[in-house]
């Protein structure tokens, strides 16, 4: 077995368990803690981006850690000294991407996992430099059984290959594949990042009764929002308001947009149609409005509009015009 540690960067941000995540927090503990006790974050523990070190874990490595870091400690620089024990684990998941793509062109896939510490004085420094933004570096320690060359697939364990890490083989990027891992040994604050992409993620949860602007103001610095039932339906409702109002807006441009070329090639006629056409899509409405005004003066001036009938009408006793 290999064992790997895989520094990682992100952001940290205080947080308060949820009731139901009280009784996951609870398995781990003698005495039941409350939700004032506690200091709660999430975490990205890794993913299936190729890091820094030109290694990458695969999306089924990644789905056999989430169970195996269930539980697993967190600590300080790898020092696996029982007083340096900081956090716990208390919750996994996977998270997929519906529309990133990895550097490989896979789906981007992340571990994620819910982490608490207790808050007693002997964390309060932590707890500061976590809310500072100074801990937001982490790292976890696990054991994988395949390491494979991505170019030739030779185990980089046992026989190792020519090739080398980080240079391009016939067009194709040399890194080691992370798989099949045996065991998840903890997790770690540390300084200096490997993988850029995962870390402690920084949330905000939308309160009940927030109005949308509200959400705005107050979410700015974070990586994530969680939104209640209520807030996502007022959410709902904006967009689809919004999203009515962009309709009719750009029936509207496209209307205006015709009445500015339709003035232009009658006020400049050496200007081609296409040409202004371009021009016009760069413009925004209040510009268009303005030089439909500008065209429509000058078509006036160019094409004055003349009545049908008009003059004076001369009455004549003679009807010599219509004489042959």
């Amino acid at each position: 077995m290999q064992t790997v540690f895989k520094n990682i960067a992100g952001s940290i941000t205080p947080d308060t368990a949820a009731s139901d995540e009280l009784e996951l927090i609870n398995r781990h503990t003698i005495r039941p803690l409350n939700e004032d006790e506690v200091f709660c974050f999430t975490i990205t523990l890794c993913d299936n981006e190729i890091d820094r070190d030109s290694e990458k874990f695969t999306v089924d490595a990644l789905i056999k850690l989430a169970s195996m870091f269930d539980g697993k400690t967190g600590i300080t620089d790898h020092n696996m000294k029982s007083e340096n024990q900081t956090a716990r684990i208390f919750r996994t998941w996977i998270e997929e991407s519906e529309d990133e793509l990895t550097s490989t062109g896979e789906k981007y896939t992340c571990l994620k996992a819910r982490a608490y510490m207790p808050l007693t004085p002997k964390n309060e420094e932590l707890v500061a430099q976590i809310e500072a933004g100074i801990r937001k570096e982490t790292s976890i320690s696990c054991s994988v059984s395949s390491m494979t060359c991505s170019v030739c697939s030779a185990d980089t364990r046992k026989s190792g290959c020519k090739h080398r890490k980080g240079e391009i083989y016939g067009g194709k990027l040399c890194y080691t594949v992370l798989d099949a891992p045996t065991d998840a040994y903890e997790w770690s604050f540390v300084a200096v990042p490997a993988q850029p992409r995962a870390g402690v993620t920084k949330a905000f949860e939308a309160q009940e009764g927030m109005t949308i602007s509200q959400m705005k103001e107050k979410s700015v610095g974070y990586d994530s929002i969680t939104l209640s039932t209520h807030a996502f339906g007022k959410l709902t409702e904006e967009i689809n308001r919004l999203e009515a109002l962009a309709k009719d807006a750009q029936l509207y441009r496209n209307e205006l947009e015709q009445r500015v070329i339709r003035l232009a090639a009658m006020s400049v006629p050496s200007l081609g149609e296409g040409e202004f056409e371009d021009i016009c899509k760069s413009l925004t409405a209040a510009q268009l409005s303005v030089l439909e005004k500008s065209f429509a003066q000058s078509a006036s001036k160019l094409y004055p509009v003349k009545p049908q009938f008009s003059g004076s009408i001369t009455h004549t006793d003679s009807n010599s015009e219509f004489k042959i």
